[in-house]
């Protein structure tokens, strides 16, 4: 089974050097995703450089989409309301979605394809993971925030999530899967495309880490990812995220609903530093903890 690494780029370099140096031993091939626009819909220059990473290059597909996907609702001159500014980011994020898959014509049925946030590495080291027989992964992950060793305890990231070209129906089906396995006797999975009776949830299944960044560049983040919307009504300024940094604090509550975006927004829990042997072993290196030296808390 050859493994099949799929994944989008807006200007994580930090984050896509670890991911290739994690992943390497087991991807046959890295797919990477970017467009000239941002979820956003703003037009951006393009950041990805293959020649960056000369170890990997020839496992690096490296695709470019420059149109935006069709029936797009638009900014009606500042007068979009934020549930069509979502839509238009969800229709962004299938576009790359088609693009990815597209560019896995030629891999085989029992080939895994795996589909990943640059900032979620799945742990394809995992015994659990290898002595599976299942078709559909998902791979539960630890959560970090700001630092490779700055953890948020309270919520379990299922990231990273792969199936079987045999299985896969599309990448927006791959990524929108239910972190839930059923029970053999439950006869509606027959018929059902989010119940999945072959599926196995990865617990030991890697890592998220997430807005190892300036200030400044996570807000740059936030006003052109998917939930731009939500973000731009929360308030929240660069200072406010750079207080934040230096406080070892989340900003984001998870268990508030989206329409709540002030309560949603405005979070005060501490993260928990932890040692550095649940990191994977390529962070636990000290010549790499010396090099990446500022992320480490």
């Amino acid at each position: 089974m050859r493994i099949f690494d799929c994944t989008t780029f807006y200007s994580e370099h930090l984050m896509m050097d670890v991911r290739f140096n994690v992943l390497n031993e087991f991807v046959e091939k890295f797919i990477v995703c970017e467009s000239t626009y941002s979820h956003s819909g703003k037009k951006k220059e393009l950041n990805f450089d293959i020649n960056n990473y000369p170890k990997f290059k020839d496992k690096i597909s490296y695709i470019v989409i420059d149109e935006e996907p069709p029936n797009i609702i638009g900014d009606k001159n500042g007068l979009a309301e934020p549930f069509e500014r979502r839509s238009d980011s969800l229709k962004r994020i299938n576009l790359s979605y088609d693009y990815m898959i597209k560019s896995l014509s030629d891999i085989n049925d029992n080939d895994l394809v795996m589909l990943s946030d640059n900032d979620e590495i799945p742990n394809l080291n995992s015994k659990q993971f290898k002595r599976s027989n299942k078709d559909i992964f998902i791979f539960k992950q630890l959560f970090f925030y700001y630092k490779f060793n700055l953890l948020y305890d309270l919520v379990p990231w299922f990231g990273s999530k792969a199936a079987k070209k045999k299985k896969l129906l599309s990448m927006s089906w791959l990524r929108n899967l239910k972190n839930k396995k059923y029970s053999f006797w439950r006869f509606d999975t027959l018929f059902s495309k989010n119940k999945y009776i072959n599926l196995e949830i990865v617990n030991d299944g890697g890592w998220h880490f997430t807005n190892l960044m300036s200030a400044e560049k996570m807000y740059e983040k936030y006003s052109n990812f998917g939930h731009h919307d939500e973000f731009q009504l929360s308030g929240l300024t660069v200072k406010d995220l750079q207080r934040k940094i230096d406080n070892k604090e989340m900003f984001f509550n998870h268990f508030v609903d989206k329409e709540k975006y002030k309560e949603r927004w405005n979070f005060d829990y501490k993260l928990k530093k932890i040692n550095n042997d649940k990191l994977p072993n390529y962070l636990q290196s000290r010549e790499i903890q010396t090099k990446l030296n500022q992320w480490f808390d």
